[in-house]
Parts: structure tokens; sequence; C-alpha cells
């Protein structure tokens, strides 16, 4: 079987393992590695010139740009004859009614973002397989990091290319699923965010897909780990994280802190602070990163200004929903060797308490 899923843990090193991949690969195949986020493909680029050596097989591209690439100029006329993409559209929309061109291009004929994996769903039907024709003429196996990230038509484009001569291997986790190419689609609905592993383990019962499961981290210590994989409820039936972080400071683990001792915590430990958004942690002048933006960092320490439902899931053991646990999940898997969550009151938790 040549079309590849390998899940694995924060800090399992999975970019790396790409990067370690694209180095074994025979210089006379041609490799396009996709990645969502710009963050991503630079990463992939910078350790691709230092790992890979001459990797001019090697192409690194955006989902996006992808997409308008390879699906939407070449084959736009298939579908509406005398037209042409002459931009993209990343924050617009079009209007709920429209349709035809419209419904997919803007007045400057520029490509909306969230409707660019419909589009390219619907050029490989309408161009009767040209399409994916060029693309095995131009590509021998492709590589898709953080695959998570994708949603909506997507999926079909994902279809499309699981069927295709083309080796297909993906990288992710689904308890990071806290992006999307499109988070207010339709299209796809109960596959998006965590949920997305359903798709996969549906495709893998039909012989489509092989998945491989990866439990180790060498980022975070053991203690954060462990609890990290409480976060999301045992119904998922995700698998425990094995920590090969050895590393031992005078301050390991997960630990709260009190309002009243958040300036102390800070002067002694020097974490990086992250909160959910830019309405979070207005009480304190830190140099903030927002949860999500903090996806595929390192920090040794970190300190978590938690929203309602975080403190609720602490104080009350009430399970979060599943895009909020994997926002948390994220944030409390940057660290290596400590987690600090400010609460006003520690409620049920059996975390230890940190005090100056």
């Amino acid at each position: 079987m040549n079309n590849e899923l390998i899940l694995a843990v924060a800090g399992s090193r999975k970019t790396q393992g790409i990067i370690d991949h694209c180095a074994r690969i025979d210089g006379q195949k041609r490799v396009l590695v996709l990645t969502f986020t710009q963050f991503n493909q630079n990463e992939i680029r910078n350790r691709l010139s230092h790992c890979a050596g001459n990797s001019l097989h090697i192409e690194v591209l955006g989902w996006y740009t992808f997409l308008i690439r390879h699906f939407a100029k070449p084959f736009l006329p298939y579908k509406f004859p005398g037209q042409r993409i002459l931009g993209f559209n990343f924050d617009g929309r079009p209007y709920m009614m429209a349709k035809g061109i419209n419904r997919f291009l803007d007045k400057n004929n520029h490509a909306y973002a969230c409707e660019l994996a419909r589009l390219s769903a619907e050029l490989i039907n309408a161009s009767q397989g040209a399409l994916i024709f060029r693309l095995e003429s131009i590509y021998d196996e492709i590589l898709i990091d953080e695959v998570q990230d994708l949603s909506g038509y997507d999926l079909d484009i994902l279809d499309s290319l699981l069927a295709t001569a083309i080796n297909l291997k993906m990288v992710g986790d689904m308890r990071q699923a806290v992006l999307s190419t499109n988070p207010r689609g339709s299209k796809h609905k109960k596959y998006q965010n965590t949920n997305m592993l359903s798709w996969f383990l549906e495709r893998e019962e039909k012989g489509i897909i092989k998945i491989i499961e990866r439990f180790t981290t060498w980022r975070c210590h053991h203690l954060i780990s462990d609890y990290a994989d409480t976060i999301f409820s045992p119904e998922w039936g995700f698998p425990k994280t094995k920590s090969e972080n050895h590393t031992v400071t005078c301050h390991d683990g997960v630990f709260l802190v009190m309002k009243e001792h958040v300036e102390d915590y800070i002067k002694t430990f020097k974490p990086q602070c992250l909160r959910n958004s830019k309405s979070s942690g207005k009480a304190y002048n830190f140099d903030f990163i927002n949860f999500k933006a903090s996806k595929g960092s390192t920090f040794e320490r970190i300190l978590i200004i938690p929203t309602s439902g975080i403190e609720t899931f602490i104080q009350k053991n009430e399970y979060l929903e599943s895009t909020a646990a994997a926002t948390f999940y994220v944030a409390v898997t940057r660290a290596q060797q400590s987690v600090a969550i400010v609460v006003g009151k520690p409620g049920q938790s059996n975390l230890p308490i940190w005090k100056p």
C-alpha cells in the first residue's frame, strides 16, 4: 500500500520525520511537501536546506498555493470557458446566493480562499481525468504535514489523491486540530477538527490507507505528557503518550498558580505566557502568544491564562468540547519542563499549587 498516515503525539518530531524521509528519497523522484501554515512552510524549507542537501527535486508549497497552481489556474476553463484566475482573495466571501463563476471568483477574478477547495474538487470532475493525469506526470510522491488542518472539500481532494498513482504520505495529530482551511464550511461537517480521525479510519477499513501511530514525545516531561493525556475524554480512545524527555530540573510538571502569585512566578521561572486570544489576560502586561499561534513551537516553561472552560475542566473535572480540548492540548504540550495554569481557586483539582 502506497498511501500512509502517521498519527503522532505532540513533540514526536513529526515534521523532522518528513525531513528525514526526504533526505532518504532517490534524487530521481519528484516530491511535493504540503502544509497549511506559512510558519510550517518556512520551517520545512529551512530544515531541508540543512538536512536534505541538494533538494531541487523536492518542492514545498502551502495548501492554497497547491490548489491554485495545479487545480484552479490551469483547469478553470474546463468549467468556465474564457475565464482566468488573476489573484487570491483570502478574507472575502461570495454573497449567499452566488452562482456560477461568482461563487468562486470576486469581481477582480480573484479566487475566494473559502471556495477554493470546492472549485478544485469540481475541476477534478470537469477535467475528466486531465487534472489528475497532469499531477501524476509532475510528482511521484506527495507528503502532507499537519493533515488535521484540512477540512470540507479538502477531503474530497484527498480522496482523489488517494486514488492516483502518486505515493501519498500524511502526518498529523488529531488532538492538535485547532486550525482549518475552511472553518466556516458545511461540507463534511461531521469530520471537522478532531472528528477527522473517523474519516481516516473509514478509509483504513476499506484498505485505501495504512495508519501508523506513534506515541513517543521527545519534548514533554512525563508529568506534562501524562496531564495532556487527560485533556480528552477516554471515549476518544487516544493512546497513552510515552515521554523520552528525561531531563530533571528544579521545577518539573504541571502546577496551579493563584492569581496573586503570578508576578512572583514569572520572576522566578520566566515562562512563555500563553493565552486563548488577545481578549484574555488583560490584567497582565506580559509578552503573550495565543494558543493557536503557538502550535509548532517549543518552550522550556509556559504559563497559561485559561479560558472559563479550561478553569471548569480543572476545578470540576468537566471535559471540554473537542475543539476547546484540542486548543488546550496544543498549549500544554508546548512545554518541555513545566506548565503553570493561573486560577482563582483550585476546586477539585489534584494538581500541585505553586507558592512563592
